[in-house]
């Protein structure tokens, strides 16, 4: 089979681009569409191997990655609208060539706002002289490949087989799901000169927004301009997200307000927060229809790199964390530093121990990039203050947030169900949840103390060295974070934290630890209670030897104005004591 990328170059190379300027846009998609290079570039779209492993490293190897999300959404191009289709036309060819995808890029937003935007492709091609064609191939792909043709969702794709006795009193079936998502780390992603937003939602003609309170109260203005500079109307669901408030009554507000919008199958909520809003509403989005798809704009740190492009979604009962949840990823998650520069310091510095960790297990380089930026990270707000293009801090904060990512969504998505617990992101996590809510820390801060914790077990199992521990340490210091708590001291609710933990991970301990080499990781699977408690003792000796005594800078929820997350035990139990959200109108809309 010819490659996807050699059929979009011969497009692309030989495709006549003039009907693209006909004043008449029937006769136009029309000569188009009977095109015969566009017809063998359709069957090679419908044809790629979507979810292949090998699809992603054909669009690497001629540095057309970009084209990529494009061309797996287009494997269903029969079933969308003439809207959708040459808008991501337009992407794709613009990955390979910039001119010809200006071009379409330039047809596609005439067929934007024309009275054929809403047209299906299979339609219209069964009103051109290739009708018979057409026809025939709908009817095949009905058997063959039923996604091409009429998708429930143009993001995942499901199979499986069967084998069964004789008589078929004993059926055996296995089961198998693909999804595919796009990660994008954008500046300034709500100026209207950045397109990632608006090709996503103007084949819709709007835009659904789930959205934090705090954030509204910063950029509800220019979420709003955005939109309505791009003719798109904006319905926005404005949500307090406390710690307090991830809750199942949270979720089951938004679902409510996603039924009376009428949200449908396959048309993405924007969900426009931090990390409590992409646990709760992102959760919302899996119940709702079973798989209801959502863009994730992260506006903090530990949802820009970590809770953002996370396919776990989940909320708080029962006073535990996280009981509730599902594995729904964001179809696209973007993380746009720029959101940063109105976050308090002690915010920025939670977040940053979600790098931290990555830097630990799985990327030496990454922990490198962070000793370089040190604390003006936070001064900066990752160099969106006071900074120049040029300076150095502006180099690395990108860096970092690049390299975070590129650690941290491969540890997630290949094992995506948590179908096993050898999970480096769990550094920090074993012990942390137990105590975090008890002590009302920000997560960041416990998750600070469980690594800290976990390296020096690490090293006294001579996983790593003196020198490794201690820069591990150092590293985690020098942000402000916590290396210790008096909860600490509470020995036996680390122990039972230990004991949940054993439940959750299938009866493992399973504690990904730094061994060898800071960026290496090994999973510790015994620890008794004694060795805990021996452990914990030895540890605060150590702290007590590094600056405020290991104690972290504004540690608790309550020294950066948030509700004390130990409360989350005795939060509402029903719809009507909890806080409501508001419907706001975009301003096309008024």
């Amino acid at each position: 089979m010819t490659k996807t990328t050699s059929a979009v170059k011969a497009f692309i190379s030989t495709f006549d681009c003039e009907p693209l300027a006909d004043q008449n846009l029937n006769n136009a998609v029309k000569a188009i569409c009977c095109n015969e290079q566009f017809k063998d570039l359709l069957l090679a779209l419908i044809n790629s191997p979507a979810f292949s492993e090998e699809l992603g490293k054909e669009f690497a190897a001629v540095k057309a990655v970009e084209g990529l999300s494009a061309c797996r959404k287009l494997r269903s191009c029969l079933n969308l609208s003439l809207s959708n289709f040459f808008g991501l036309l337009a992407q794709l060819c613009s990955s390979f060539d910039d001119m010809v995808g200006s071009k379409f890029y330039a047809f596609a937003n005439r067929i934007h706002t024309s009275e054929i935007k809403n047209t299906k492709l299979l339609d219209l091609l069964l009103q051109t002289s290739d009708q018979e064609f057409y026809q025939d191939l709908a009817k095949r792909l009905v058997i063959e490949n039923p996604h091409a043709v009429y998708p429930t969702s143009n993001f995942r794709e499901s199979r499986g087989f069967v084998e069964s006795t004789s008589d078929d009193q004993i059926i055996e079936a296995v089961v198998r799901s693909s999804t595919f998502t796009s990660v994008r780390v954008i500046d300034n992603c709500l100026n209207h000169e950045q397109l990632a937003l608006r090709d996503m939602y103007v084949s819709h003609g709007r835009c659904i927004c789930v959205v934090d309170k705090n954030v509204d109260r910063y950029y509800s203005e220019q979420l709003e301009h955005y939109f309505d500079y791009h003719d798109i109307k904006l319905e926005k669901l404005v949500y307090r997200a406390m710690e307090v408030d991830k809750g199942i009554y949270t979720v089951e507000k938004m679902l409510g307000d996603f039924k009376n919008l009428g949200v449908s199958r396959n048309e993405p909520v924007l969900i426009v927060g931090g990390g409590v809003l992409a646990d709760t509403a992102g959760l919302a989005c899996a119940l709702y229809h079973r798989n209801t798809p959502y863009v994730m704009l992260s506006t903090s740190i530990v949802a820009g790199i970590d809770a953002g492009p996370s396919p776990r979604t989940c909320c708080d009962v029962f006073g535990y964390k996280n009981l509730f949840g599902a594995y729904h990823p964001p179809i696209l998650s973007i993380t746009d530093r720029f959101f940063f520069k109105t976050l308090r310091e002690g915010w920025l510095r939670h977040g940053i121990i979600e790098i931290i960790k990555m830097a630990v297990t799985k990327d030496a380089e990454l922990f490198e990039y962070l000793e370089q930026a040190g604390a003006d990270l936070i001064t900066t707000r990752f160099a969106t203050i006071g900074c120049e293009p040029e300076d150095e801090i502006n180099t690395l904060s990108q860096k970092n947030l690049g390299a975070a990512l590129r650690s941290y969504v491969p540890a997630e998505y290949d094992n995506m169900y948590e179908t096993h617990q050898c999970r480096p992101h769990a550094y920090g996590h074993t012990w942390s949840p137990g105590f975090e809510i008890e002590a009302g820390l920000l997560h960041g801060h416990a998750v600070s103390i469980g690594m800290g914790f976990g390296a020096y077990l690490s090293y006294k199992m001579n996983w790593i060295s003196e020198a490794q521990f201690h820069r591990i340490m150092s590293l985690i210091s020098s942000f402000g974070l916590s290396l210790w708590h008096d909860i600490m001291h509470k020995k036996e609710t680390l122990w039972s934290s230990q004991v949940k933990i054993l439940e959750k991970r299938g009866g493992n301990l399973v504690a990904p630890l730094p061994r060898n080499e800071i960026g290496q990781c090994d999973y510790l699977n015994s620890l008794s209670q004694a060795e805990l408690y021996q452990a914990i003792d030895e540890y605060k000796e150590i702290c007590a030897e590094y600056p405020r005594n290991g104690l972290g800078i504004d540690p608790l929820c309550s020294d950066v104005g948030l509700e004390d997350p130990s409360t989350v035990a005795h939060a509402p139990k029903d719809l009507e004591t909890a806080e409501s959200s508001s419907v706001t109108p975009s301003l096309s809309a008024v």
